[in-house]
């Protein structure tokens, strides 16, 4: 696969990282194709627009000056416009400097070539621990 390929679905953590950063559903939402799936613990959400309602609630309310971190730990292309990420990392509590017990999760992101960018189709993640 090209290194361009490998960078922009490495990239996708980086931007969801930058979209929560900023509390922006609509930048976090538009990381998906527009029928993705995010699964949380507790959570599912169908589609682009569920997933910006979820995170637009999230972002006013339980997770409100929260940041999230995560690093790759496997990519691979399971063909040539299908690529599977796996990453560790979790949220960061308002005054953390680290994420701490429970927020700490793996996630699994299956990202697709769409037209010329790389979104998600699906997410999810799960405790670490």
């Amino acid at each position: 696969m090209a290194n361009t390929d490998r960078a922009a679905v490495a990239g996708l953590a980086q931007r969801t990282i930058a979209a929560w950063c900023r509390h922006d559903a609509d930048a976090f939402a538009d990381l998906f194709v527009p029928d993705g799936t995010m699964i949380l613990p507790g959570v599912y959400c169908s589609g682009r627009e569920e997933i910006r309602a979820y995170m637009t609630a999230a972002f006013d309310g339980p997770l409100r000056g929260s940041q999230v971190t995560g690093q790759p730990l496997q990519l691979k292309f399971l063909c040539g416009d299908v690529a599977l990420l796996l990453t560790e990392g979790g949220i960061v509590g308002p005054g953390d400097i680290e994420v701490k017990g429970d927020l700490a999760i793996r996630g699994s992101w299956i990202a697709v070539r769409d037209e010329a960018e790389w979104r998600l189709a699906a997410y999810q993640n799960s405790p670490r621990s």
